[in-house]
């Protein structure tokens, strides 16, 4: 082996290493004083949906030049603890003060009221509420019997209203998170399987003449109205007529109803 040139060409990597160092380090140099030192931040480890709890499946701690910090961001988990989301955070975004909140009057039922609708409270029991399995977010038909005459065979059961969103069960809102906060790195509690079953109304969300036809079927009906749970996806409204006695029977005894109602009602 050729000593000489085994040496020179060691020199020359060593050189070619020390260059490609130096040019490395000036080029850090010239980011860090373009962009400053890396910086922590928290974000979104995946999307975060409006009133959403904040924890630790949800946020992450990057590194970041400081320039690229946004006003108002947190550095450490402890900072967001037991906060929720005030708006919908995507994946990837940092976490800010204007974008999340401490739960209380701002996160309350009067938030959760869309523009021009209106929060109508309905007592309920099992036998109404489906055994008290709605909550908040669910969907809703109103089905009532309506008592309009003393004769049996003119009463109905009608479907007063479709497709109406559930705002609240008892004092339970959609946006009332049970907060226990973070324990990082993961253990966190779970919310309990009775949090929604312990209440005695159910708050919906109406338009103004719907909050008045369900004010007038409560304030003058004999019957309290039913509440049937719907699929959270089924938007469509039936087109049904109301269901009276005979549409119940058979033929054979809607004949035989129709003769007896005539008999007990004639003048």
């Amino acid at each position: 082996m050729n000593t000489r040139a085994f040496t020179l060409a060691l020199m020359i990597a060593g050189f070619a290493m020390f260059m490609v160092y130096t040019y490395v380090e000036d080029q850090k140099v010239a980011l860090i004083k373009k962009y400053g030192s890396m910086a922590s931040v928290v974000v979104a480890k995946k999307d975060v949906k409006e009133f959403e709890l904040i924890d630790d499946s949800k946020v992450t701690i990057i590194s970041v030049p400081q320039k690229f910090l946004l006003p108002g961001s947190f550095k450490s988990m402890k900072e967001v603890e037991n906060t929720v989301a005030t708006v919908p955070i995507l994946k990837g975004e940092q976490i800010t003060k204007p974008r999340i909140t401490y739960p209380g009057g701002s996160t309350g039922l009067s938030r959760e009221v869309s523009v021009g609708k209106r929060a109508v409270a309905i007592s309920v029991n099992e036998r109404f509420a489906v055994s008290k399995l709605i909550k908040p977010g669910d969907r809703v038909d109103v089905i009532s019997a309506i008592n309009y005459s003393v004769r049996k065979d003119m009463q109905k059961v009608v479907t007063i209203l479709q497709d109406i969103r559930v705002l609240s069960v008892g004092m339970s809102i959609s946006n009332n998170l049970p907060v226990i906060g973070l324990q990082t790195p993961r253990v966190i509690k779970k919310m309990k399987l009775n949090t929604f079953s312990n209440y005695n109304t159910v708050t919906l969300e109406l338009d103004l003449f719907q909050a008045q036809k369900m004010i007038h079927l409560m304030a003058f009906g004999s019957i309290q109205p039913y509440l049937v749970l719907r699929n959270i996806n089924d938007k469509e409204s039936v087109r049904i007529e109301g269901t009276r006695l005979y549409d119940i029977l058979s033929e054979k005894d809607q004949v035989e109803a129709k003769r007896f109602f005539a008999e007990k009602y004639k003048k």
